[in-house]
């Protein structure tokens, strides 16, 4: 379809939840319909008259039931009562064509990525080859372009190097060609990537992997005298792959280039020619320089938190003992297909601390996200996200909630903030209307709020700032000139706690604000916990839109820790360690285990190896990425995995341990 080679349509296994029958939102898309009610009354008249029952698990219907239900049942009318002796005749259209109908009608972006959640692509009548028979019939070695490029990289690079035989003038003709072929293959090759299909679409890779390419690319071009500045590069790659972008990185300086990179990977920092050391320590405590030179020389300063690292002086320890696996407490994941996945079993220990490894682009995000996490939402929290192709999962009963705590921001607007977040503000509201001044006003906690009229600043309606709308560039925040960015109007300001504002409040850091409410207990808990998680530095107003990945996602494991554990939650992390230092990941690894420790379950996603070693239980997936990945191939204790031979972490991890 219009070159793509691919079309969209309707899924049965992302449309039915196996699990559920018809009459509990067996069938997702409906569930966020608004005809949901119009579609089940139309659903029953079918059921009533082909004998089948909506109240039956769906895993437990009929074939020709199920087939009915997705693709409808063509001309035949069906009377549907409307109630109060009214009733209307009406066809079934069938879940998948409603799907693929709606799919092409609607104009909105936002309905049309809402439906394609339950699609998928396939073959469209150029069987996915995107281009017209004239086209393919030109071929070289009995090869046409499409074949050429489903290759993986390796196996182009051999048919390029060993078997495309040319006669002389042939070769007259393709010998720069095939050189530049040649040689952008074996770029590609050299960073790892010798796996990926030529034809790979860009929006299946792996941050990793696409990083890789550009950065191949940069290699390709061969130019000189160019600042290369790198944030973070090493985010999502394994430790074999991070030592390939090292030595990709001193390739580009021996080019002749500057690197500069910003990294907290002890590696990559071990191996630069030239550290600079920012601190001493986050947020307000930070915005120094505490060491320059190079590694050796840094890691000689007592005062920098990186060089006490580097030296050794201060390091994460191996736990001394680790969880031990109940026989019937699994979950144990079966035929996941989705992806690379080798139709693959794979068993999740609960009550541990489990971590997925293994090489970019192995399926790790596949198993984890797409189809655990997925899966668990839409039989624990009743979600409507359609998992990644799997045949079912067990255990589940084991469990009563699951919870994905990733790095996306905890709001996209400066009104959100950790007050909020955190749900701080609502005692600390409660606590300005209990004042004596708010109670002769006959002012209530609604009063203190910023989302409603009252005593908010009407002129930016509580924000604190002025969004101004910029054509072509993003969004600009002024600050307020009316309230100067306090938030609430003057007769709000008026009433004082210990001699401090509303807004004074807000502007405090969370060490500032722990001190200042240590006699108030259902705040003082909820603040000491934030400072457990290392984030005394932050302001209890801040707006959620300057906290950096590492930061939100710690206001979220606070906020967790704050709440009465049932010992039945299964918390998902995706990668926890991005863009955290080694101090910082000392003290995530505590909030983790603190969370275990109450009888949790955790699956973590991780490449960093004080995490990996962490763990109660590893579950290593690979051997390679892509088509060379997607199944298991070890599981263990980090001991046990450092033992497998053909396993990429436990390589690592022995040196580790």
């Amino acid at each position: 379809m219009y070159g793509f080679g691919v079309e969209v349509g309707g899924y049965p296994e992302l449309v039915f939840n196996n699990n559920l029958t018809i009459s509990e939102g067996a069938i997702r898309p409906y569930n966020r319909m608004n005809s949901d009610a119009w579609n089940m009354k139309r659903l029953a008249s079918v059921a009533e008259a082909h004998g089948f029952s909506l109240k039956v698990p769906v895993g437990k219907l009929s074939d020709d039931a199920k087939h009915k239900i997705l693709y409808g049942t063509g001309d035949q009318k069906y009377r549907v009562d409307l109630g109060g002796g009214r009733h209307y005749d009406t066809t079934y259209e069938g879940v998948i064509p409603n799907l693929e109908r709606r799919w092409k009608e609607t104009d909105s972006d936002f309905m049309r990525r809402d439906i394609e959640r339950f699609m998928r692509e396939r073959d469209y009548a150029c069987k996915g080859a995107r281009l017209k028979p004239v086209v393919l019939a030109v071929t070289v070695h009995e090869l046409n372009i499409v074949d050429v490029c489903d290759l993986s990289v390796d196996d182009a690079l051999d048919l390029f190097d060993n078997k495309l035989q040319l006669t002389e003038q042939e070769m007259t003709i393709a010998r720069l060609i095939v050189k530049e072929i040649k040689s952008r293959l074996a770029f590609m090759s050299n960073v790892g990537l010798n796996y990926l299909e030529l034809s790979r679409a860009a929006n299946t890779l792996s941050g990793g992997e696409a990083q890789r390419i550009r950065l191949a690319t940069q290699i390709g071009a061969g130019l000189q005298g160019v600042l290369y500045v790198l944030d973070e590069p090493s985010i999502g790659l394994h430790q074999r792959d991070n030592d390939k972008l090292i030595d990709m990185l001193k390739r580009l300086r021996d080019l002749g280039n500057s690197v500069l990179v910003v990294e907290h990977d002890e590696d990559t920092i071990r191996q630069s020619d030239f550290l600079v050391d920012m601190g001493p320590g986050a947020g307000v405590n930070g915005g120094q320089v505490v060491a320059m030179g190079t590694p050796e020389i840094v890691a000689k300063n007592e005062n920098s938190i990186t060089g006490r690292y580097l030296s050794g002086a201060e390091k994460i320890a191996v736990p001394k003992k680790r969880r031990k696996v109940v026989k019937d407490r699994k979950l144990i994941v079966r035929g996941a297909r989705e992806n690379n996945l080798k139709n693959i079993d794979v068993e999740f220990p609960l009550g541990l601390m489990t971590v997925v490894s293994g090489v970019s682009g192995s399926g790790k995000s596949t198993l984890v996200n797409d189809i655990v996490a997925r899966e668990l939402a839409a039989e624990l929290n009743r979600a409507t996200t359609a998992p990644g192709l799997h045949d079912s999962i067990e255990g589940v009963n084991l469990l009563d909630k699951t919870i994905v705590i990733d790095q996306s921001p905890i709001g996209r607007t400066p009104r959100s903030n950790p007050a909020t977040y955190t749900g701080i503000f609502t005692p600390i509201r409660e606590l300005f209307a209990s004042t004596p001044e708010a109670n002769v006003r006959g002012y209530k906690s609604g009063r203190f709020s910023f989302n409603v009229k009252g005593g908010r600043c009407e002129n930016c309606q509580g924000d604190g700032v002025i969004k101004i709308e910029m054509h072509f560039l993003p969004d600009v925040y002024v600050q307020c000139d009316e309230c100067h960015g306090k938030r609430y109007n003057r007769e709000a300001l008026e009433i004082k706690y210990k001699d401090k504002t509303i807004a004074d409040v807000l502007d405090m850091t969370i060490d500032q604000a722990a001190e200042f409410f240590d006699s108030v207990p259902n705040i003082a808990r909820k603040l000491q916990t934030l400072v457990e998680v290392g984030l005394g530095y932050i302001k209890l107003g801040q707006p959620a839109t300057t906290f950096s990945g590492g930061e939100a996602q710690r206001i979220k494991l606070a906020t967790e820790l704050s709440k009465r554990s049932t010992g039945k939650t299964m918390y998902i992390l995706d990668e926890p360690t991005t863009g955290l230092h080694s101090a910082d990941v000392k003290r995530l690894l505590g909030i983790l285990q603190q969370l275990v420790e109450g009888g949790n379950s955790m699956i973590i996603i991780e490449h960093n190896l004080d995490v990996i070693k962490s763990a109660d239980w590893i579950i290593d997936m690979g051997p390679e990425g892509g088509i060379g990945g997607g199944t298991v191939v070890a599981c263990g204790t980090p001991e046990d995995i450092a033992k497998v031979p053909n396993s990429f972490t436990g390589k690592y991890l022995k040196k580790m341990l």
